[in-house]
């Protein structure tokens, strides 16, 4: 059976945007039991025509309490928490499309894409442990396609004589050491759990500290870092933080 920390390996494992429709993609939708999967990326939508009406109407915050909610939030949805099934018959009729959830994909605060599943009105609806899941995929995902973005533009902003990992190298370490530098001891330990997926409960527990302690923790890190998600946290550290085993006693 196909696992959550299965598939955050081959997140990370991933080597362009192509290999994470043609081979993520699916496999979300076998580990959530969907009708339909799917990864997008807004800039992709926009340069396609074909995917123009999905974007005007599946995608649009004024007909989508769904995208509406995603937009707003930038956390994961499904169409129960948002709407009620007689409405949402009428906003989305296709049957295969009954039960629909969403999660966003973040990159330097902004929406950038988005996940989807779909099921069937005979299949159940999705639920909260679908959502928590998904925010764990939607977090890897986040991180993933910063990262790959972030490196492309340097890289074609690089001198031509450089070598394409040596470029990408003095990046990636001069950028998180700089950053690490600016974090507590503490602030990298909830930093390094933030990138394995942790919940602010989980952390706390895991830290001996308490969840609202764990949260005005991450306000902090975020204002020292200027950044406003998690996910676009733990991609601005990348690997200058060490995700640790679980503490024990």
């Amino acid at each position: 059976m196909l696992s959550l920390q299965l598939l955050f390996e081959k997140i990370n494992q991933l080597k362009d945007e192509q290999d994470l429709r043609t081979d993520i993609a699916p496999k979300l939708g076998e580990y959530f039991a969907a009708t339909r999967s799917a990864i997008f990326f807004f800039d992709q939508i926009v340069a396609d025509k074909r995917l123009q009406k999905a974007l005007q109407v599946a995608l649009s915050i004024e007909h989508n309490p769904v995208a509406r909610y995603l937009a707003e939030r930038h956390t994961p949805v499904h169409e129960g928490l948002v709407t009620s099934p007689k409405a949402w018959a009428l906003i989305c009729p296709r049957p295969d499309h009954w039960h629909v959830m969403a999660g966003p994909i973040v990159s330097h605060g902004q929406l950038v894409g988005t996940v989807g599943c779909t099921r069937e009105k005979s299949m159940p609806a999705f639920d909260t442990q679908n959502l928590a899941d998904l925010s764990g995929i939607c977090l890897h995902l986040s991180v993933w396609a910063a990262t790959v973005r972030s490196q492309a533009v340097y890289i074609d902003e690089a001198r031509p004589d450089e070598g394409k990992s040596q470029r990408q190298t003095l990046r990636s370490d001069s950028l998180s050491e700089g950053l690490c530098q600016r974090l507590t001891s503490r602030e990298l330990q909830i930093a390094a759990l933030v990138g394995l997926g942790r919940t602010n409960a989980e952390i706390g527990k895991e830290l001996w500290i308490t969840e609202n302690s764990v949260k005005q923790a991450l306000k902090r890190m975020f204002r020292k870092l200027e950044v406003s998600s998690r996910a676009e946290m733990v991609a601005q550290l990348g690997a200058g933080i060490t995700f640790a085993p679980k503490t024990t006693v």
